[in-house]
Formats: C-alpha cells, structure tokens, sequence
C-alpha cells in the first residue's frame, strides 16, 4: 500500500521509514536522514536528575526524557542481546485486564506493580524476587511506583497511597483519598465529589523533595479530576489543583452553570517537574460529557490543558488549552517531556505537549508561550454543541496526518459522514481522524540528546463520534475498521517531523519508547515484540518476542558494569480488546542466554464484531435488518433500532461455503435499510424498503464485514467456513 500521499509536504519511503523532506533537503536513504539530526543539543538540566546504572523514575528523570545514558548496548552489538533472566510475577497469569507498569530501577533492584495488585522488587541480576506486597483486590491501572526517601510510592484500586518500606515491602503509611469534602467547601460532605462519580486514583507516582505527585481517572463518568501532592513521610494532603474549578477560583467562569460540579478534567498520567523553577507540569483530560457539549458552553477549564502548577503550594503558574470545549475525547494527556533546546541562537527551556490531536504544542516552561507560534484558527461549528470558534495550532507540522485518508487504515468505513480534525457532529455517527485514540494517546515517548529528535508512537485508528442521545454510539471504533500505526521522529527546533516509520500496530497505547546513548531505540507492541532500532533513521536492529502485549515502557539500568535492559509485558485492552495477556518480566544482556518466549495469538488487525457466532441455518440463513438479535428466544428483536452498532440479526453468522444468505427489511420497519460489504465490496443489497429482501450466494471461504447504508454504524459479519 502507498502511504505517501496523505504526509504533510512531499515525502519519500526509505527502507520502511517515511523522511520528511520540507527540512532542508530530502534524504536519498535511511542513513542520510542521520546527516539531518537535531544538533547541537545544549545540556540538559542537571536538576533533572540522571539515568545510567539505576532508573529512578517512571521515563527515567524528572523531564521524562526516557533516555539512559548507557552506552554498553549499541548499533554494532545489539544483535547479541539475550535474555539475562524471565519471570512470571503472577505464576503465569492472565487474569489481569492490563499490564501497564512501567519498572523503575535502584542500586541493582527492579520496582514494578502488576493489575493484580501487587507490587514487586525483583533482583536486577537474577530476577529473584525479593519482596511482594499486595496492596489491594480491585484491580486498577497500576502505571509505575514513585521511589525516594527509603520508601516505594503506590496506588490501589481502593484509591489507598501506601508507602513501603523499599527493603522488605512492609507498609509504612497509607492513606485513602478520594474522600468527602477533602478540603472543598464547594463538595457535597457526603459525596466528595460535588455529585459526580467518585473516580479512581491514577497515573504512575513521581516523587521530588519531600513530596509526591498522585493524579485521578473517572472523567468518563463524571468525575471532578484532581491532582494531589502528598507529604512523603506523612501522606498527608500537602495540596489539591481541582480540573474543574469550582466557584470563586480562576476558570470557572468557563463552564455553563453547575456543569463543573461533575465536569470530569482527570490527571492520568504523571506529571514532569522542573526543580529549577519549582513547577510542576501536568496534563488534564477531556469535559464530562465526552461528545455532547450541549450542557456546558464555555471553553471548560481546564480541561485538555497543560497546567503549570507550584510544586510546594499547588497554585496555578500558567495553563495551555489545547482543545476549547472539547466534544471529541482530544484530551492530550501524556507524560510531558522538558528539554532544553537550542533554536538558532538561544537556549530554550521548552516542554513538549500533545498526543491525540497527532500535533506538539511545544511551550516555554516559563510563560506557557508557543515557541513556534501559537494560531487560533476557525473551525466549523455545530450550535446545538455549543462549540468554540476557535481552535489553537502551533507552528510547524503534525506527526500524523489530520482526516481520515483512502491511503492508510484510517481509510473510513463506507456510508459514515467523515471529517477532518475539530469537525463537528450531533445525531449522525461521524468518523473522524484522529480519533479518540488518537494520533498519540499515552505512550511514553523519549528525547535523546544524541539525535536531539523527540519520538512518539502513534495510532492509525478512526472514531466515530455522536451525542450519545438516545443510545447512539460514543467514540466508538467502528466495526470492521482496520488498526495500524507506527513512529514519529520530530525535530522539536522545528517542530516539523523528520521521519515517520509506519507498521502493523498501533503503538500509542503504553507502547512507551526507550533511547540510549548506545544509539538504540527500544519499543514493543500488542504482538508481544519487542525491537531495538536505529535512532537515527528508525531502521529494525533486534526483535524478541515476550510473550504478551508490550504496553509498558522498556528501562535500561547497569550492574557491575553490565548494561541490561528491561520490560514488562502483559498485555492491555486498547485499541485491541484481544492484545495477549500476561504477567512476563524481562531482563537482557548482551550474550544472555535465556530465549524468547512462544509467540502468542496477535491481536486481529480489524475491529472484529466478538458476539458470539449464530449458525446460518439457525436464522433460516436469513439476516433480519434494523434489528437486534434476541439471543434468549434465538430470534431477531421485535423493535425496529437506527441507532445501535448491532443492528443486524443476527449480527455474526456462520454458514457453509455455496449458501444463500437473505438479507430482509421486514414490514414491520419504520425505515429503509441495507447490507452492503466492505472493504471488498462483494455485495450489495441498496436500500431496501420496509417489506423488501435481497439475497446473496457465498462461494467462497472468508470473512465477511457489511454495514447498512441508511444506518452505517449497524455492522455484521458474514463468516463461510
């Protein structure tokens, strides 16, 4: 498939990279594009705190650079890499719904919690573990624990920080937040969250000086988002930053009457801290509710925003919204990266910001200023939304192209309205790109000093978008779509990408990225793979399959002189609801000697319809449309449904090879509806009139995605075995 067409500005395909060529001139392969490096590169700051021999935090510094300075593992000697050692930390389990925490490392030991609701410390040279706390039976994403003072910091399912002890795991203090009140007067006493869902505590824990950072999750379902630091010795509340302002505090005045009360705006990613300026940055999700607008006009601070907060006090320094009154789940929370960068003659403290909306808002760290450039530009409106004029683009390029294109798997679904970036929508699901997936999502992504790019994983992955009302769909992923993604390397001077190396997977999910002063480049994906590239042109060095889906972000730490690398990987549910699941920590060395595990089932490349099969001859070889499928009588539905994505009865059937399959709008239908195949376009009935039928032969083996013209968001799939 040609991918060429749809990149901004005119590109060329290198070796299964896509350079850029607008900067300067066009690479003629892949290692041309290491003479178009990021350089020179300023140091970084010393405060950051720095990675080598341990991996102290969750992207390794408290910028979030993802980078180690380990430079025994190269280009020239990565093939070499083996396995040091493997454990299952849950005797082999696949209970978990997700693995999604990222190690960190200390003098030689490994810290990692799993969804089971236990937290490790592992021997970095052995793999032995030392010492297991469970925290918990509900289990949560757990993304990372935060280490300082003697102590390991840790979520739970049960919304409990609990500090351990870092030697032998016994805790230390716990405290419950979450709670009624916790110091709003404007929370109901006995509900704590202003009337909205309680949420859930969220994101990878960070320490620094004396403090740790703790953010939330629930926006979905109407939580009011939060962000806390905690006393580390105590766990007392040193502060709380509301997402939602309430009454009397700055932004408030951006939402329609209550609507803040439960206007979601969750912290589920860690924060960065610059020790120099005493900020703390962190991103904040999308309103509440998602796609429909129509209650809460305003631009809803601060909601899609980047926040700089007082690390000691909790005040709020500066803001960037990214998104004014978002209606399409765009909330651009990632793990925010701080760099100094040298553009033309100055030296920039910058922070990189941005994901879904496959673009970087790169700021200065100390105004919240666009340092390309900032432009408000119209957008086309959809009043019963209430949506803004307005939406902010920065100067340079987007990493990914902004609309759906006939040229990658964002290739839409037939018969769905679709629309680029901002487009608006109300009753008609409407596809758009990025979804709410992105673009980027909230894999790690890393800046190394050696090339002076910052890399992102990214989705190729639609949504499609409706106000909810009445039963429509939300940011559905529509069925039959297919899933694929790839790279970015982006020249933050420019903010223009340099190359972009497009694969199989979405990787904007957890898949975070590792660089290293050795030149390599780690990342894994749903299929359990874990690769080692090039950092300079993204060319494939090494692979090795885990096992279960890579949603973590890979760690490099360094005993006696030996440079190791680590992950974990156990799976997750995004985009792929069937990424193998798991429970594999990994380490590697050069020479190692234990091997890969067995390579698991992928997950499908297309959004499968996962009902549960009906045989052809159970329905009378007949699909009933407009109607949904009542599984305990075996028989399609008695109401007509427009709106459902299972419209179709039955919406998953079998039937042998030569079978004819008819297709029928029954009399008693309101509507017209249809079947119509797709991507393969083997058949199509048209619309059909309440009472009219149309009827199909299936010679030939496969599988079978159809959609109904009239209501395309209602999808079956015919499977002739």
């Amino acid at each position: 498939m040609d991918r060429r067409n749809f990149l901004t500005g005119a590109a060329a395909v290198v070796g299964g990279t896509v350079a850029f060529t607008p900067l300067r001139a066009p690479a003629a392969n892949a290692d041309a594009a290491s003479t178009r490096l990021a350089l020179p590169v300023p140091p970084q700051p010393t405060a950051f705190g720095a990675t080598g021999r341990d991996f102290p935090k969750v992207c390794g510094n408290l910028g979030n650079q993802n980078h180690s300075t380990l430079r025994g593992i190269d280009r020239g000697n990565v093939r070499r890499l083996g396995g040091a050692w493997h454990v299952n930390l849950e005797g082999g389990s696949t209970s978990a719904r997700s693995q999604q925490s990222t190690i960190v490392v200390q003098d030689g030991v490994l810290y990692v919690q799993s969804g089971q609701q236990n937290v490790f410390a592992v021997d970095g040279r052995t793999g032995e573990v030392k010492w297991k706390t469970n925290v918990g039976s509900q289990q949560t994403n757990m993304r990372g624990v935060g280490l300082g003072e003697g102590l390991v910091f840790t979520t739970s399912g049960s919304n409990i920080v609990y500090a351990l002890d870092q030697k032998t795991g016994a805790v230390v203090w716990q405290r419950e937040l979450l709670v009624a009140g916790e110091g709003d007067p404007n929370c109901d006493p006995q509900e704590g969250q202003c009337g909205g869902n309680r949420g859930g505590l969220a994101g990878a824990v960070v320490y620094w000086d004396g403090l740790i950072y703790v953010g939330t999750e629930g926006s979905t379902a109407g939580a009011r988002g939060r962000a806390y630091a905690l006393d580390a010795r105590t766990g007392e509340i040193a502060w709380t930053f509301w997402g939602p302002p309430g009454p009397g505090e700055y932004g408030n005045d951006t939402w329609e009457g209550d609507t803040w009360k439960t206007g979601g705006v969750v912290c589920w990613i860690h924060p960065a801290i610059d020790p120099e300026l005493g900020l703390v940055y962190w991103t904040f999700g999308n309103p509440y509710p998602r796609t429909n607008g129509s209650t809460r006009g305003g631009t809803n601070l601060f909601a899609n925003c980047l926040v700089a907060i007082d690390a000691k006090t909790g005040k709020r320094r500066w803001h960037f919204q990214s998104v004014h009154h978002d209606i399409w789940d765009f909330d651009n929370v990632m793990a925010p990266v701080l760099i100094d960068l040298r553009i033309g003659h100055r030296t920039r403290k910058v922070v990189v910001y941005g994901s879904k909306v496959g673009m970087f808002y790169i700021l200065d760290r100390e105004t919240g200023k666009g340092v390309h450039g900032i432009t408000e530009r119209p957008v086309p409106q959809e009043p019963r939304q209430k949506t803004w004029p307005t939406q902010p683009f920065p100067g340079g390029e987007p990493f990914v192209h902004q609309a759906p294109s006939f040229h990658d798997t964002t290739r839409p679904v037939p018969y769905y309205p679709t629309g680029e970036i901002f487009t608006p929508f109300w009753d008609d699901a409407t596809i758009l790109f990025p979804g709410a997936g992105g673009g980027a999502d909230w894999s790690y992504m890393s800046f190394s000093p050696h090339t002076g790019f910052v890399y992102v994983g990214y989705g190729l992955v639609n949504s499609s978008y409706s106000n909810t009302n009445g039963g429509r769909v939300n940011t559905a992923r529509p069925l039959g779509e297919y899933f694929s993604g790839g790279i970015a390397a982006v020249d933050p001077r420019t903010n223009k990408p340099v190359w972009r190396k497009e694969g199989e997977w979405s990787l904007a999910h957890g898949n975070g990225i590792l660089t290293t002063a050795g030149r390599v480049m780690f990342q894994g994906g749903p299929d359990g793979v874990l690769h080692a590239m090039d950092d300079a042109t993204g060319r494939d060095l090494w692979s090795w399959q885990c096992g279960a889906g890579v949603h973590t972000s890979p760690v490099s730490y360094e005993i006696d002189g030996e440079q190791y690398v680590a992950v974990f990987a156990g799976g997750s549910w995004l985009p792929y609801p069937d990424i193998p699941k798991g429970d594999h920590l990994w380490a590697f060395k050069l020479n190692g000697e234990v091997g890969p595990a067995p390579a698991p089932t992928p997950p499908s490349k297309r959004n499968q319809i996962r009902t549960a099969p009906v045989a052809g001859a159970d329905a009378d070889n007949t699909v009933t449309l407009g109607r949904i499928w009542d599984s305990a009588a075996g028989a399609p539905g008695g109401a007509e449904n427009t709106v459902a994505q299972n419209a179709m009865s039955p919406q998953h059937m079998t039937v042998p090879a030569g079978t004819e399959v008819t297709f029928v709008n029954p009399s008693g239908n309101e509507h017209s509806h249809g079947a119509a195949s797709f991507f393969e376009h083997v058949f199509n009935s048209g619309r059909l009139k309440p009472g009219e039928s149309y009827k199909h032969t299936f010679t030939e083996r496969g599988e079978y995605f159809y959609n109904d013209p009239v209501f395309p968001q209602s999808t079956g799939k015919i499977v002739v075995q």
